[in-house]
């Protein structure tokens, strides 16, 4: 084995910054930093995305059981929906629900589109809700 004098220049550079332990820790956060915001926003977008669902199960059940039990405030296709839409709390629109009289009784529906976003992906998820009450 040579020296350190008697080698070139930047050989001896390139040993020193090859046992330089400096710059480990920024590496390896650049290289775990992907896959963990992936998993971050991934819990967040799930735990979102069941909060919706429940949203709307408790509002398509409400929807219904007003339109059996009380006619004044829910008598019209359109106040059941309206009312179906008040009562989600996640300020949902109207026009998502809907409203039939099968054999059943009063039954709401309620579709909606749910745009997921992760970094590098983005995909939709529908999410149905739909509660019958006897008349």
């Amino acid at each position: 084995m040579k020296p350190i004098s008697d080698m070139p220049p930047n050989a001896a550079r390139r040993r020193a910054l090859a046992r330089d332990r400096n710059g480990n820790i920024a590496i390896e956060m650049a290289l775990l930093a992907v896959p963990l915001f992936v998993f971050v926003f991934g819990i967040i977008n799930t735990g979102y995305a069941l909060w919706l669902q429940n949203a709307l199960e408790s509002s398509v059940t409400q929807a219904a059981r007003c339109a059996t039990v009380n006619p004044t405030l829910c008598g019209t296709a359109s106040q059941i929906k309206a009312y179906a839409a008040a009562r989600s709390g996640a300020g949902l629109n109207s026009s998502i629900f809907s409203f039939t009289q099968p054999s059943c009784g009063n039954q709401v529906s309620a579709t909606y589109p749910l745009p997921l976003r992760l970094p590098f992906m983005s995909f939709s998820l529908s999410l149905n809700a739909r509660s019958c009450y006897p008349i």
